[in-house]
């Protein structure tokens, strides 16, 4: 990875997302799980051997934190300094290291076959969806979390950064999906997908336990 991709938290950046805003149009986890990762990550990170993983959007580090714990090299990246200070400071403060990168997800040259895991919460990567399922490595995991549309009839904050019903479904169509489910988490239609890039029973990493 070169220089220019793999920048400092000390560098520049402002608080501009471009796939799910954080500035009020779109709707952010609660304050608890900004900082907790999904039960069902925690179970991917305990039925796992640990690899090479990327955080997209990683915000406030939930999953690129508990991914570290587990023992796996973990590069997390976001477009916000702030918020890659706040999830480094987190970090820290469990003794578990992470590659924090200050990176536009919009503009970030992902390395293709790299990564045995790759996690994305509460984040619309659609522009760069084929990418970011490019940087898999064979067999690697896709963990993938997000807000639902609002029901017919319904207009929800921030809609147009949420996924239609099997959207997420649909766009994983060249991946083993292992687990998909499209459910309301207090009180917002959410859907979480867990998807491995190969076909079953060529890989070590092959069904998990969900």
């Amino acid at each position: 990875m070169t220089d220019d991709e793999r920048r400092s938290v000390r560098g520049p950046a402002d608080e501009r997302t471009t796939g799910s805003p954080r500035d009020g149009s779109s709707p952010l986890p609660s304050a608890s799980s900004e900082h907790e990762p999904s039960p069902i990550l925690r179970g991917l990170v305990t039925d796992l051997p640990p690899g090479r993983a990327l955080d997209v959007a990683t915000g406030l580090g939930r999953n690129a934190i508990c991914l570290a714990d587990a023992g796996w090299t973990v590069d997390a990246l976001d477009v916000s300094r702030g918020q890659l200070v706040r999830a480094r400071e987190r970090a820290e403060s469990r003794s578990v290291t992470v590659e924090w990168i200050l990176a536009d997800v919009d503009s970030y040259a992902f390395l293709e076959g790299t990564y045995d895991a790759v996690t994305i919460s509460f984040f619309d990567a659609r522009s760069r969806f084929p990418s970011v399922k490019a940087a898999l490595a064979p067999g690697g995991i896709l963990f993938y979390e997000h807000y639902l549309e609002s029901p017919a009839g319904q207009e929800g904050p921030g809609d147009r950064y949420r996924f239609a019903s099997n959207e997420l479904l649909t766009a994983c169509s060249d991946l083993t999906v292992l687990y998909y489910v499209e459910r309301r988490i207090d009180g917002e239609p959410r859907v979480t997908l867990v998807a491995r890039n190969g076909t079953d029973g060529g890989d070590s990493r092959a069904l998990l336990p969900l």
